[in-house]
């Protein structure tokens, strides 16, 4: 018989290298309570999926609306397949393709299966990480009889997406145990494809480019539109830093740094650019990589570090229009509107 961890009876910090750890994280898991975890993409609020108590834990301490979604995350494709109908062909090939990995499938929702997490919506958002602790984590649950955790960012909502275990404490220091995984590989959310209508839809760019899911499925995505289920990370004003962000070309803000020069430096003014640039003194600047990869791993790290130096506002270089870079233009473009 399984010893249920009580919930006060866990450190803050939990190491997600450690089996013990990941025991003792499990356990609070299935007993109801919540628990941060890795992913390649970024930490996740975990709780269980089945649990509509649970799942109104991670709510409350975010801050969430009870209506918009969560992806449940789960280890394997029978998981997946108890909590979704992902029988369309589209899901099939994503599914094969695209997991384990930053990918989201919304599919139609298994009648009394995981309503809370879904919002009450007949479709579900599921995942199945890529990354080893998250893995572990999913699997031992599973073992426990738990197939499927809700998980999303562990941040409060609206905020930048936390990508260490740093991040997760920042937002919520011992009230919630973090499973330490590392630094989160790929740094933005998972793309996530609506697998619910004849024809699937991009309803959030992710690292997995359009290109890279239209080849897989076979045909081009559609546009989200007015039918669209809700999902996560969709809303105008998201993903911002404390600092009011504001996106310009590069000539705008050559042209902007150009003026400053001649007068006074705003107090907090932060840049980020992917052009070489010489800001005049008392700008914190920093270069955005030329990788769309490499500054989707840094983005959120490099934002809540502007934070963290006292930035008011952040000017930032718009990301080039290759579709490469829409996961990030998307983040930085919803962080501007929040504003």
């Amino acid at each position: 018989m399984v010893t249920l961890t009580p919930e006060g009876d866990l450190p803050g910090l939990l190491d997600g290298h450690d089996p013990a750890d990941i025991e003792r994280a499990a356990l609070r898991l299935v007993a109801g309570g919540l628990v941060a975890f890795p992913t390649e993409t970024v930490y996740g609020l975990g709780a269980r999926a089945d649990d509509d108590a649970a799942v109104a834990a991670i709510f409350a301490a975010k801050g969430r609306p009870a209506d918009h979604p969560l992806i449940v995350h789960v280890a394997s494709l029978a998981a997946a397949e108890s909590f979704g109908d992902l029988s369309s062909d589209a899901a099939r090939r994503l599914a094969a393709r695209g997991w384990p990995g930053p990918l989201t499938l919304i599919v139609p929702r298994q009648p009394g299966r995981a309503r809370a997490a879904a919002a009450g919506q007949p479709s579900i958002g599921l995942r199945w990480p890529a990354h080893p602790v998250a893995q572990a984590l999913l699997e031992r649950c599973a073992a426990l009889g738990v197939w499927g955790l809700a998980g999303p960012s562990a941040n409060r909502f609206g905020r930048v997406s936390p990508t260490c275990a740093d991040h997760v404490r920042q937002e919520f220091a011992d009230a919630v145990p973090v499973l330490d995984g590392g630094i989160c590989r790929r740094g933005i959310e998972s793309a996530i494809v609506d697998c619910t209508s004849p024809r699937p839809a991009l309803l959030r760019p992710g690292v997995l480019s359009r290109r890279e899911l239209e080849a897989i499925v076979g045909l081009a995505l559609a546009a989200p539109d007015a039918a669209s289920p809700k999902a996560p990370g969709t809303l105008l004003a998201h993903y911002a830093p404390n600092a009011r962000l504001r996106l310009m070309d590069g000539d705008a803000l050559r042209t902007a740094l150009a003026i400053l020069a001649d007068g006074q430096v705003p107090a907090g003014l932060a840049v980020y650019s992917r052009s070489a640039l010489r800001p005049p003194r008392g700008i914190d600047h920093r270069r955005m990589p030329d990788s769309a990869a490499a500054a989707a791993h840094e983005l959120f790290g490099a934002l809540r570090a502007f934070d963290d130096r006292g930035a008011r506002l952040i000017w930032v270089e718009t990301p080039p229009p290759d579709p490469a870079w829409d996961g990030v233009r998307d983040r930085l473009q919803r962080a501007a509107a929040a504003a």
